[in-house]
């Protein structure tokens, strides 16, 4: 049976990808706590398709 708690589920997407131009897209999924982080997550994380460090923003 599931664990109840206060943890969700986000999905991050890369901010600097759809300025490249570039097919495809750099999404993660991770989890955060919605009581303490209500804003939107924002970390660093590896961009396959450009190769480098890029910041990826929580969608939706």
């Amino acid at each position: 049976m599931a664990k109840r708690g206060s943890r969700i589920q986000v999905i991050l997407e890369c901010t600097e990808h759809k300025d490249s131009g570039k097919p495809g897209t750099s999404r993660y999924i991770t989890t955060k706590n919605k009581k303490n982080t209500t804003e939107r997550v924002e970390l660093k994380k590896y961009n396959p398709i450009l190769k480098k460090m890029t910041v990826h923003k929580e969608i939706k």
